[in-house]
């Protein structure tokens, strides 16, 4: 295959995935209507975009952005601070808040991803176990989804105080969860365990769908702003979303008892948290695009991909089965040299804490570790999948992953 025909090929595969890019522009409009309608309610100004200094008391934009996530979310109440360093310090200072010693946590989805997975069961002194949490957890049924009738038998013998949700794939082969499917999760512990608090890791799922987890009844949700919710404008941060009492103990683990959510200077920043949010949808669907259209194209081209292009999503990240350790490296390489920032740079395989292999990454983002902007990883070991996320603009989206093939196959 030369180029000229690769290029066709492109053109084949857009024009036979209309249908699917339409589908997610009305989700995106739908989405964008329930944030303009939040925006509105709640009179953003001006006045909002100004940030302050020192505890950061009275931050008119700060409080209001909040009220909008809320609102956005289907929750009761909502923290959206920048001194959140990752999404999985979001998470975090959801479970600690939300858990005290001698609690059970189950969760729901199998293994969290392995920076949580520290958090939780590390040895490192103020680990969830070190303050004496005791973890379960439930395997994925073989489908890929939740097992109920095992969350039901463990819900109801544990009584756990959190049921843990995680709504993506992750770097994981396995599929993300709709809200469908969280809201029948939630149910199913709910029947046996009422006082159970379900827990949702929602990184990489904003918006990719029309409703959120606090709408179908999650008590808590949490994610980070360089992901979904900060529509690539989001220099940092994170958000925590759901009940009142839950959110505000997740403030006080995030600062301190007594002064929980009260605090926290914005700085410049209020503007650029706004803007992203509202431009979220939008973003979301640009990636969700990207991510559709290399999904058809490696099809057609004999790759296995997770999600099929025509399937629905629930998150952004797109699996691609690349065959061999040199396809892997040479998509990666290819990502990054169709990037905008660091198009000079060569990712090369390395060890990587929490793997057991090699791992290559590729990301020439705007902000560092922003996984809503074009970027692609995996380890080096069979099946050699690669993880492709993220797309600022369907255009440029679509120009990397011609890249990365251009790359692997030319």
């Amino acid at each position: 295959m030369n180029e000229k025909q690769l290029w066709t090929l492109a053109e084949k595969t857009e024009d036979a995935l209309q249908p699917v890019f339409r589908r997610l522009e009305r989700t995106a409009e739908e989405n964008t209507r329930r944030v303009l309608d939040a925006f509105r309610e709640h009179r953003v100004s001006d006045a909002c975009f100004a940030g302050t200094t020192g505890y950061g008391y009275n931050d008119l934009g700060r409080e209001t952005l909040e009220k909008i996530f809320a609102r956005v979310f289907g929750a009761e109440r909502a923290l959206v601070r920048t001194t959140f360093v990752n999404g999985t310090h979001a998470i975090a200072c959801a479970l600690y808040g939300t858990l005290q010693p001698g609690d059970v946590m189950l969760s729901v989805t199998g293994a969290p991803y392995d920076t949580l997975h520290s958090v939780i069961v590390g040895g490192e002194r103020g680990s969830l176990s070190s303050y004496g949490v005791k973890y379960r957890q439930i395997e994925l049924a073989a489908d890929g989804g939740a097992d109920y009738e095992a969350i039901r038998r463990e819900a109801a013998e544990l009584r756990p105080a959190v049921a843990y949700i995680q709504r993506s794939r992750g770097y994981a082969p396995r599929r993300a969860l709709s809200v469908e499917e969280i809201g029948r999760i939630t149910e199913a512990v709910k029947a046996v365990s009422p006082d159970t608090a379900v827990v949702v890791d929602n990184c990489y799922g904003e918006f990719t769908e029309t409703r959120e987890p606090c709408a179908v009844g999650a008590d808590l949700i949490a994610g980070s702003l360089i992901k979904n919710p900060g529509g690539g404008l989001a220099p940092m941060g994170g958000y925590v979303a759901g009940r009142a009492d839950l959110v505000e103990y997740a403030a006080e683990r995030l600062s301190v008892p007594g002064i929980g959510s009260e605090c926290g200077a914005t700085l410049e920043s209020n503007r650029a948290l706004f803007q992203g949010f509202f431009f979220a949808p939008h973003t979301v669907s640009q990636a969700l695009k990207t991510m559709v259209f290399a999904a058809g194209i490696l099809s057609a081209l004999g790759f296995e991909t997770y999600p099929a292009p025509d399937e629905p999503r629930s998150d952004i990240i797109q699996t691609i089965r690349l065959k061999t350790a040199d396809n892997l490296i040479r998509f990666c390489q290819g990502i990054q040299r169709g990037s905008p920032v660091d198009s000079f740079a060569s990712p090369v395989p390395d060890a990587m804490p929490g793997y057991d292999s090699q791992v290559v990454m590729a990301a020439g983002t705007f902000i560092q570790g922003a996984s809503l902007e074009l970027s692609c990883d995996g380890p080096l070991r069979e099946p050699y999948l690669g993880f492709l996320q993220g797309g600022l603009t369907y255009e440029a989206g679509k120009i990397g992953v011609m890249s990365a093939l251009s790359e692997m196959l030319l």
